[in-house]
């Protein structure tokens, strides 16, 4: 090995000596094409892989043919200089020869796709990714709405906005405005919906308790009445047949002036009111159950505490009541009687008629000297044979008393016939 002169030493111009060439720099200027006949062979990465490192970092795109590491002298130094050769890099090992991999027979036929896989989309996708892509939209040709109508088109589906029942567990609204603004309205629905419920049950409980008193106000002013009416006409007509039939001699008839001859509630007689077009059975008693509401008009006994005589009697005042409303009403229009209209009372042996003299159109219930023998608040001084007729007023009330009297005029026996009143 020859020993150089240092680089930076000058070369005298009497030794002769040529002065290296100096290495160009090559940053600038484009690499010169290689010759196809001396471009070096090409490698494989096997090859490649088996280079030393100094001599990989030397070959770069203007680096000259690879160099072998010469012993003690550094790699970065250029041979050149030295005028040491590098020896040649060895052959690249034989390249294997590439075997064909052997095809499928034409028998057997690729496996096929499992289905409802899509083979382009096996690998992980956003889920907008997996939604079809978007229809493009043709540009609004309209109004401000039109361009509206087609930006919210452009931008998608709104995102669904979070339910008004979304609520922390202390019970607050969680959001923001619109949120709250939803679960205000969404409770002030439910607290109407809640007024609406209870709105409805009252007004159905009103409307079934209106429905009960129509039927009880139906069932006191009529049906009450169809019932006694009836009831009162069973035992008038019963009364009239007992006394039209034919008498058993062997069989003694009972005296009807014979004291306890009539049980409560039976009826003795027949009450004509023939101004009014009433005819009412008389029972025994003023009981309401057993004789008023079964539309019968009631005559006061001893039983009752106010003793009235019977209409046969040679002095007295025959006392009757009657209702004036529901069950049958057959005081209901005695206030329009006038002096001098009929009153007739039929018995099993005669007709007692009556004159109408006076009329009380308002007394108190404890007034009972209106049942007195000789009723003095009547026009009455002297004993005679009188009849009273007492019912409650004003109408549908029992507040007080209305009191009509009336005086005997005729007694007519029934084998003579009916009076003149009930002929007319």
């Amino acid at each position: 090995m020859t020993q150089g002169r240092p680089e930076d030493a000058p070369f005298p111009a009497s030794s002769g000596e040529q002065p290296p060439p100096q290495p160009r720099d090559t940053t600038d200027e484009p690499p010169a094409a290689v010759p196809a006949a001396q471009a070096p062979p090409a490698q494989d990465a096997d090859a490649d892989a088996d280079v030393p490192a100094p001599r990989r970092a030397r070959q770069g795109r203007h680096a000259g043919p690879p160099e072998e590491e010469v012993p003690g002298l550094p790699a970065d130094v250029p041979t050149e200089i030295l005028g040491v050769t590098r020896p040649e890099p060895a052959a690249p090992p034989p390249q294997q020869p590439h075997v064909p991999e052997p095809e499928p027979e034409p028998d057997e036929a690729p496996p096929p796709p499992a289905a409802g896989i899509d083979h382009a989309t096996v690998g992980l996708r956003r889920p907008a990714d997996l939604l079809p892509p978007p229809s493009p939209v043709p540009p609004a040709t309209g109004g401000r709405a039109a361009r509206r109508h087609a930006a919210r088109r452009r931008q998608g589906p709104r995102p669904a906005a979070p339910l008004a029942t979304d609520s922390a567990p202390d019970g607050t609204v969680t959001g923001g405005r619109a949120a709250r603004r939803r679960a205000a309205k969404a409770a002030a629905k439910a607290a109407r919906q809640t007024g609406t419920a209870i709105s409805n049950v009252i007004g159905e409980l009103f409307i079934t308790t209106g429905v009960v008193l129509l039927l009880f106000v139906v069932y006191q002013l009529w049906w009450t009445n169809v019932e006694a009416r009836a009831h009162a006409r069973h035992e008038a007509d019963s009364l009239q047949e007992q006394w039209e039939a034919p008498e058993d001699p062997a069989e003694e008839a009972p005296d009807p002036r014979a004291p306890g001859a009539f049980s409560p509630g039976e009826g003795f007689a027949i009450l004509y009111l023939p101004t009014l077009d009433v005819r009412v059975a008389i029972a025994q008693g003023v009981d309401e159950e057993e004789v008023l509401d079964n539309g019968m008009v009631g005559h006061y006994t001893e039983d009752d505490g106010l003793p009235t005589a019977m209409p046969w009697d040679e002095e007295g005042n025959v006392g009757l009541a009657g209702h004036r409303n529901t069950h049958g009403e057959p005081f209901r229009y005695i206030n329009q009687l006038e002096p001098g209209d009929p009153i007739v009372i039929e018995t099993q042996d005669a007709y007692f008629t009556y004159e109408m003299a006076s009329r009380l159109d308002s007394t108190s219930p404890s007034n009972v000297a209106v049942l007195d023998a000789v009723p003095d608040q009547g026009g009455f001084t002297e004993p005679g044979r009188y009849v009273t007729l007492t019912t409650c007023t004003p109408e549908f009330t029992s507040t007080y008393r209305l009191i009509v009297w009336g005086e005997l005029t005729e007694e007519r026996p029934r084998s003579e016939g009916k009076p003149d009143a009930l002929v007319q």
